[in-house]
């Protein structure tokens, strides 16, 4: 009875540890994968919103906490699995698993607390995808929309032509912050249309009135989403029906209301998101009234939330055996076959929903096939987990990869006299010791990242793939275009992991103390991964210079596709307002612009005095044309006006007729300004973009934010790696999981400073250097601090 007792309670403490070795690596992992999407997907976004939006703090985070519950039904999953496959390995390796078996207990002792940590793996999952998703996505929207309404759009940007304001056109030359906002030379044009006017304003001509004074005073109208402005030193100009009809008045002081457009509501791009279950399954096979395509997301979205959560159990059935099998890698095994058995779970079931899509197999059989494949892997290796003579398979098939990258090293020719000497700089066997296992997990976590994101953004774009019916082949392709940008937005935070797990490792099997006991001091052990870490920064600085530009507009322009976007040629001949290039101020206003004809209709050109801000000439006309040979443009059918301070002192009438007017020499392409994003271009390129922005009187402080950043991002290889380093030889006995758990905190860190940094700068709080080098600024101090105190 005794030995009953004590074999009950020694199988209690083997549940009870093996449960707490698993739940603790899964909890790290999910937190890693849901850390990695959230940021990824939706960091930016939110940022922004804390920094522009006049939301409270508990709003913001309130938003924050609604993006989780998303990307939990797709992180817990591959928590389990990974945090199975790192327990069991570790146990296998540390011969723990052997000891069992000496002691008469089975390894199958270990599947019922796995299983039921998968259990209630699955129930949180399962929570999230059936109902905490649609709620939360209903719930951001209602607040985005909220927000929406009661922001302000006070915030105007010098030198940019505004036109959130109803039938007005805004441009301020310079925005003075403070307690009371100050405008300093403001160009206002009136442009309702003639219907629409009142009638004492009816008998104006065409042409916008123009109001334009040198100072203005500002006061935000939160209420009636309305600006209150002060104009001082000001004057309008207004053409009446008869065009030798001109009003031309001043006013010291002068009051006017801009009426802020009203935002338009936000919602959701995938409808079946925020639709709950009941609802859900209507659509899906209660209404056979709807068009096929909306019947087919409703289906795939309602059989994935629940064959995602139920991939807890089935993965781990698939990652028990193996675990336990593993007797040689250990945590490096571990985090291997995580990323393969992702890839084939998440790649599977993307290659048979877009069969179902195209109607080749049923819904249910394309979603659910993945699990029913891995259930069956499953119950098969845990049936022959125990019988006589089972092999370590993943040892096996690594044993046979080292072989053979051992034979064609072998075989390369090696050169004469290499080995003689040995000097102090050059790689020695501990350096590559070092640098190898850093590649590793590098590489390994790289991949894990770009692989997870990309499962991940196809779920989402799912819907639109099915409405458009965009075929798999283009799909993948997409997929293919994103990774470039994948790998480059990924390799800082792939530095950062694996750094602390390579040092971490190195410090709980004392490696580290028997090199310092061989007179090998911490710095000399870091040189090879900051030399790598410094490779990494050049090599993708010229990544992103050469080949993520080219990458991203194709995936750009495929997205668009997917999304049902009209083919983008990324021109904008709809600007209807644009400063001149020359060095006297030139704004011009135009109707309709023809970039194969090189014609400007119903077109007026204001000369500005810039020291008064006043005009000096109009030029209107039905017409402008231009003329190539002579460069320069030719009004037809139109007058101009030559002012001395208030009065109108040239008239000149050329209805009918027409004239050249050489000093207005701006040709067709400037107005015909490219429409790109940063991402779709190098420095060099960026750096013409903003120039030709500059001039045209458009917004471009995102643009010389992300111009600084083209620079300071590479680096944060670089940093992220010195930074890691001490925190890594710290971490002692606690070993590669401490360190996995210490690089949540640093990249938290650095993503969130990094973010709001960016956001701070767009809105020109911060100079656009300060605003993208701060954050490189930070960690390089706190990492140089960190590494000076290191006890080597």
């Amino acid at each position: 009875m005794r030995m009953i007792i004590r074999t009950r309670g020694f199988m209690g403490i083997i549940s009870r540890t093996v449960f707490r070795e698993v739940a603790v690596a899964a909890f790290l992992g999910a937190f890693l994968f849901t850390f990695v999407l959230f940021l990824y997907k939706v960091g930016a976004k939110l940022f922004e919103i804390l920094v522009r939006s006049s939301a409270p703090p508990k709003t913001v985070a309130y938003l924050f906490s609604l993006a989780l519950p998303p990307t939990l039904t797709f992180a817990i999953p591959l928590g389990v699995l990974v945090g199975i496959l790192i327990g069991l390995s570790r146990m296998s390796s540390d011969g723990e698993i052997t000891a069992m078996r000496a002691a008469g207990v089975p390894s199958r002792r270990v599947v019922a607390p796995i299983l039921t940590f998968g259990f209630l793996a699955t129930l949180i999952a399962a929570a999230c995808s059936l109902f905490v998703t649609p709620w939360s996505v209903r719930e951001t929207y209602r607040v985005l929309n909220q927000l929406a309404a009661a922001q302000l759009t006070a915030e105007i940007q010098a030198r940019v032509f505004e036109e959130q304001f109803p039938n007005t056109i805004l441009w301020v030359g310079d925005v003075v912050p403070g307690p009371i906002t100050h405008w300093k030379n403001v160009f206002l044009a009136d442009i309702t249309p003639p219907e629409d006017r009142p009638k004492s304003a009816q008998e104006r001509g065409d042409s916008p009135r123009v109001t334009m004074a040198s100072d203005a005073i500002a006061t935000p109208d939160v209420v009636h989403n309305r600006i209150q402005l002060s104009l001082l030193n000001g004057s309008n100009y207004d053409v009446g029906k008869d065009i030798a009809q001109y009003r031309l008045s001043s006013f010291p002081r002068g009051e006017q209301l801009l009426e802020a457009q009203k935002p338009g509501e936000v919602r959701a791009t995938k409808p079946t998101s925020e639709m709950d279950i009941g609802p859900l399954y209507r659509q899906s096979y209660k209404m056979p009234e709807l068009d096929r395509g909306k019947i087919l997301e409703a289906r795939i979205e309602l059989h994935q939330r629940f064959a995602l959560p139920l991939a807890c159990l089935l993965l781990g059935l698939v990652g028990i055996p193996l675990g336990v099998s593993s007797r040689k890698g250990g945590k490096s095994t571990a985090f291997v076959l995580t990323v393969a058995l992702a890839f084939l779970y998440y790649m599977g079931m993307i290659s048979l929903i877009g069969l179902a899509k195209q109607g080749t197999i049923p819904v249910p059989l394309a979603v659910w096939l993945p699990n029913a494949v891995f259930a069956i892997a499953g119950l098969i290796m845990m049936i022959r987990l125990e019988v006589p003579g089972d092999r370590d398979w993943v040892a096996l098939v690594r044993d046979w990869l080292v072989s053979f990258f051992r034979s064609v090293r072998g075989s390369l020719p090696s050169a004469p006299g290499v080995g003689a000497r040995r000097f102090p700089l050059l790689p020695q066997v501990i350096d590559t010791y070092v640098l190898t296992s850093f590649l590793f997990y590098f590489v390994l976590l790289l991949v894990s990242f770009v692989i997870m994101i990309q499962a991940f953004t196809f779920f989402e774009l799912l819907s639109d793939i099915v409405k458009n019916r965009i075929p798999m082949p283009r799909v993948l392709t997409y997929l293919v275009f994103l990774t470039p940008k994948l790998i480059y937005d990924m390799t800082p935070i792939s530095v950062l992991v694996a750094v602390l797990i390579t040092f971490g490792i190195l410090s709980k099997h004392n490696e580290v103390t028997a090199l310092k006991a061989c007179g090998v001091s911490l710095y000399r052990l870091s040189v090879p991964v900051l030399a790598a870490a410094v490779v990494l920064s050049a090599g993708l600085f010229a990544f992103d210079h050469y080949y993520v530009p080219e990458a991203n507009r194709k995936q750009d322009a495929i997205r668009n596709e997917i999304k049902g976007r009209p083919v983008q040629t990324y021109l904008r001949p709809d600007r209807k307002w644009i400063v001149g290039s020359g060095k006297s101020m030139r704004i011009y206003y135009y109707k309709y612009f023809d970039p194969v004809a090189d014609v400007m209709a119903g077109v007026s050109v204001y000369e500005i005095d810039t020291e008064r801000f006043r005009l000096n000439r109009q030029v209107a006309a039905e017409k402008a044309r231009w003329d190539a040979p002579s460069r320069m443009w030719v009004f037809y059918n139109g007058w101009s006006r030559d002012f001395d301070g208030l009065h109108d002192r040239n008239f000149q009438d050329f209805t009918g007729g027409s004239i050249p007017f050489p000093e207005l020499n701006e040709p067709p392409n400037y107005f015909l300004k490219e429409v790109k994003q940063d991402k779709q271009m190098n420095f060099e390129e960026l750096s013409n973009y903003i120039h030709d922005l500059q001039q045209g009187g458009f917004d471009t402080v995102r643009l010389q934010v992300q111009f600084h950043k083209k620079f300071s991002i590479p680096l944060f290889a670089l940093i992220m790696a010195g930074i890691a380093i001490p925190f890594a030889f710290g971490t002692g006995s606690r070993g590669a999981m401490a360190g996995v758990g210490l690089s949540f905190g640093i990249a938290i860190a650095y993503l969130s400073i990094n973010q709001l940094f960016e956001q701070v700068g767009n809105v020109s709080q911060l100079p656009a250097p300060v605003a993208a080098w701060s954050p490189d600024a930070i960690f390089s101090l706190a990492g140089l601090y960190f590494f000076v105190r290191m006890k080597t």
